[in-house]
């Protein structure tokens, strides 16, 4: 096949591009963004850099826009022939432009949610809390919508889980860049502050450019919490309470602000990074002190600094603003505590006495970071009364605009973040208790195992004695199998504190992973809350309680499709259980960001749970790249809020709980057909003789462990021999890699395919939730993976009967899943989506064409290759990117 001419290679791409229908700011935004990398390349690149790049990405878009054998031949044979440190610079060049990429597209959502920001008409029911109130009331009526407003709670909870490909000083210089796009937007059309937007792009893609994309080694667990942290400052502080704020301003309209909110604090932030220990040897009770620590400082600062603003500006004088008799009395407390400091506030706030308050308020909070205890607030309540006290003091002096602004943003912040800012929460393995159970049973001295899961315990008691109960105290026990799983938690808070000392508060949560866990879920439940230590603590909480689903190992453990089902009666049954025992239930969704990971448009999957599982409470892991997708932006991350928290509310609906039950026993033949066949199909791979080392030699798997993504290892010790502990993580990011996302929709078409009646089926499209959310995740997964590129990786295997396996699911699965979203492709019927895959898809072909030149140099060596490595792993590194999944 004959190489383009320059002029037609322009006018290919000019076509490829023209055809994805991009909106026009955006299309402009990647044209710039583009150049600017372009030029970056011919001044900081090897000679000759850009001239590769552009060759292997005209061949790329040719492969895939023909589909020809011989086009993709073509880019195969392209890079093919670079050196490897020339397929070095490619791989990072093209990485740099998926970050670039995934830039303009983050702007151009801020843009569209900047267009229809609080207007109605752009909103359905499930896109914002507003709508969804308006809604619920219509069916139940406004004071009840109200009661369920006010109860409403949405907990994410960040996890270290190793998905995020990126290093920190590459989301940092992404993050540069967004401002500066921002600035570029603001400026005059050819002005001088748009020339300067440019100028310092430029020198920040150049700055992207010379940055190392791999991280030289692990990232220690407090590097992980650091990470957090960040996401924390820049974002979430000032985004919660802000969606706080927006949900007040659509429900009260013009009073909104001069009178007391109707919105109570309904997020709350979970983090299990510095307390996840499950396979991580790595996170220590020491680590667990000092993650907890450093939360600690990063709310205390924020708190602090707040404070002290708002009490600068509230320079309201006695005269027109009398003090309450409370806030005299608080300022005689208060000056009596800090005599010095008081004196010079009242010289620089004469006859201001919110102000006074405000000001002593923000050192009492610095003392309580520094821990002076003469000082310090004892816990955040203290905090919360003393401000209370200064809202009502406005209040009474007619002043309530400034009692329900800023210092009502602030006491939202205190109330959800409190003195710690995320519940830490601490996870183990049921396997590592019982062991060191046994051993303390039998009086043996103690090993360094026992001490270090006894000294998690005092821990725990440390922190709660420190920032408050809530600081810490939930502890989650994976693969939970019995009620004696989480009865040891107990047992060892016992041993750990001695006969004579204080047990730390405790909300043991099983976490059911398998198939086998799943089902046996409702029964262990029942027997456990027999306990008499569990019976006490769900009477001190007034019978609440949490059971956390794991869709990782249950995907992994019999396929998605039977996973999926089998989540959705486990939840429907531990809901039953817990209405008839009178237990305010919230199950805690452990969701990966990859679809194979039960991944996927978090709102739509709330609105297909089944009655009662969700009844306005929702809880699930936010991890990896998620964490920076989700919440990285402010404007996205208060969207994202927003229609989370709006489809918890909805979720609650009587039409929503009916449609969902009706469904379900509507179309139970169909699934019990669907199970059993695709779990089925998909033991017909995984248990095949062989299956493992086949899967390891076929996808990247082995090599994953080598990035740097986290602190916790890729496996729990055992060799690639066994799948059985091979975490979920590399397991779907392999798969991945191999542009496959088998993990993702394996068996699915031979399930549909058992069910055969396409009427009926399109029937369960259209009325079934469960069913149609399961497709529109397939259709993306399978939208993200290439059958010619799956090939070339299938072949690196012996095994052709595995390789054909696996391709011809893929085929039946895309065939069905096409004829039920309706068109003629994959995401027919979601164009913007369709849209960003198309747009990426013959780049990532790019970067996967040298991934498996790297393997396959790697595979036919006995000896590593330290070159071909790299490579390798800078291309999973841009594949990441530039498919947005990783596990």
């Amino acid at each position: 096949m004959r190489e383009l001419t320059r002029t037609e290679a322009i006018d290919l791409v000019g076509r490829y591009e023209a055809e994805q229908e991009i909106p026009e700011q955006m299309r402009s935004d990647v044209r710039m963004l583009g150049a600017l990398l372009g030029r970056v390349l011919r001044e900081s690149g090897s000679p000759g850099l850009f001239e590769d790049v552009e060759s292997l990405r005209v061949a790329t878009i040719q492969a895939y826009t023909d589909e020809s054998d011989e086009a993709f031949a073509r880019a195969a044979a392209i890079a093919d022939s670079f050196t490897i440190s020339r397929a070095d610079e490619v791989a990072r060049a093209f990485t740099a432009y998926f970050h670039l990429v995934n830039l303009a597209e983050e702007h151009q959502r801020v843009r569209i949610l900047r267009e229809r920001d609080g207007r109605p008409d752009k909103e359905e029911a499930g896109d914002s809390i507003a709508a969804a109130f308006v809604h619920l009331a219509t069916e139940v009526g406004d004071d009840t919508a109200l009661a369920r407003l006010q109860a409403l709670r949405f907990h994410p909870v960040f996890t270290a889980h190793p998905t995020e490909a990126r290093r920190r000083a590459v989301s940092s210089s992404i993050r540069r860049l967004a401002s500066l796009l921002e600035e570029h937007d603001a400026s005059l059309r050819n002005g001088a502050d748009q020339r300067r937007a440019e100028r310092r792009m430029l020198e920040e893609i150049d700055t992207l450019w010379r940055t190392a994309p791999l991280r030289p080694e692990k990232p220690a667990p407090t590097d992980e919490v650091r990470a957090v942290m960040a996401i924390f400052d820049e974002t979430l502080y000032t985004a919660v309470p802000h969606v706080y704020r927006r949900v007040d301003d659509a429900l009260q309209g013009p009073a909104a602000g001069g009178r007391a909110p109707v919105v109570r604090p309904f997020v709350r932030i979970g983090s299990w990074v510095g307390g996840d220990r499950d396979g991580n040897p790595f996170v220590t009770a020491s680590v667990t002190r000092k993650a907890a620590g450093i939360a600690s400082e990063h709310v205390l600062l924020g708190l602090e600094r707040t404070a002290a603003r708002i009490g600068r500006t509230l320079t309201l004088d006695a005269s027109t603003t009398p003090p309450s008799p409370a806030l005299t009395a608080l300022w005689q407390r208060l000056k009596d505590a800090d005599e010095d400091a008081a004196t010079e506030i009242a010289k620089r706030s004469p006859n201001e006495p919110h102000r006074r308050i405000l000001l002593l308020v923000a050192r009492k909070i610095a003392a309580t970071r520094t821990r002076d205890a003469d000082l310090a607030y004892r816990d955040p309540e203290h905090l919360i009364a003393d401000l209370r006290i200064v809202q009502d003091s406005l209040v009474a002096a007619r002043a309530p605009r400034q009692a329900y602004g800023h210092l009502q943003q602030l006491l939202w912040q205190v109330e959800t973040f409190g003195f710690h800012l995320a519940e830490l929460e601490v996870r183990q393995h049921s396997a590592v208790h019982a062991k060191v159970l046994a051993e303390l049973d039998a009086d043996e001295p103690r090993s360094e195992l026992a001490e270090e899961v006894l000294e998690v315990f005092r821990t725990i008691v440390f922190l709660q004695e420190r920032y408050g109960p809530r600081a810490a105290g939930r502890y989650i026990v994976s693969f939970t199998q019995s009620a004696d799983d989480l009865a040891n938690v107990h047992r060892l808070a016992r041993y750990a504190v001695g006969p004579d000392g204080t047990p730390p508060v405790l909300d043991v949560i099983p976490l059911f992973e398998t198939f086998a866990d799943l089902q046996a879920g409702p029964a262990i439940m029942a027997e456990i809350v027999q306990h008499p230590l569990f019976a006490a603590r769900l009477d001190a909480t007034d019978r609440r309680l949490e059971v956390m689903l794991g869709y990782s190992d249950s995907s992994k453990d019999v396929g998605p499709v039977a996973a999926n089902l089998a989540l959705y009666e486990a939840q429907a049954q531990i809901s039953a259980w817990a209405r008839e025992s009178g237990i305010e239930l919230t199950l805690f969704h452990g969701r990966g960001g990859a679809l194979g990971r039960g991944g996927g448009p978090a709102n739509s999957a709330i609105l297909a749970q089944p009655p009662h599982s969700v009844d306005g409470r929702f809880k699930l892991t936010e991890q990896g790249e998620v964490i920076f997708a989700r919440y990285g932006d402010p404007a996205i991350a208060m969207r994202h809020i927003d229609q989370v928290a709006a489809a918890v509310l909805l979720a609650s609906a009587p039409s929503i709980e009916r449609r969902n039950s009706e469904a379900a026993e509507r179309y139970a033949d169909v699934a019990a057909a669907m199970d059993a066949a695709s779990r089925a199909r998909f033991f017909d791979l995984v248990k095949a003789p062989g299956f493992a080392p086949w899967f390891a030699q076929v996808t990247p798997m082995e090599e994953l462990g080598l990035l740097a993504l986290g602190s916790r290892p890729a496996r729990r010790g055992l060799s690639v021999e066994s799948l059985e502990d091979l975490r979920a993580i590399p397991w779907v990011f392999a798969w991945t890699q191999a542009r496959i996302n088998l993990a993702g929709w394996f068996g699915l078409g031979t399930a549909l395919d058992a069910v055969g009646d396409e009427e009926r089926l399109l029937a369960a499209y259209a009325e079934w939730p469960l069913f149609r959310t399961l497709i529109d995740n397939v259709a993306m997964s399978l939208a993200k993976a290439d059958d010619r590129i799956a090939r070339h990786y299938l072949s690196l295997g012996d095994r052709d009967d595995l390789a054909e396996l696996v391709r011809d699911e893929m085929t039946l699965t895309r065939s069905w899943v096409v004829r039920l979203t309706g068109g003629t492709e994959l995401l027919g019927n979601k164009p913007v989506l369709q849209r960003a895959v198309k747009m990426r898809s013959p780049y990532v072909d790019a970067l996967s064409l040298l991934q498996l030149r790297a393997l396959r140099g790697l595979r036919s060596s006995e000896t590593v290759d330290p070159e071909l490595q790299r490579l390798l792993l800078l291309s999973v590194s841009g594949v990441a990117a530039g498919l947005q999944n990783t596990g």
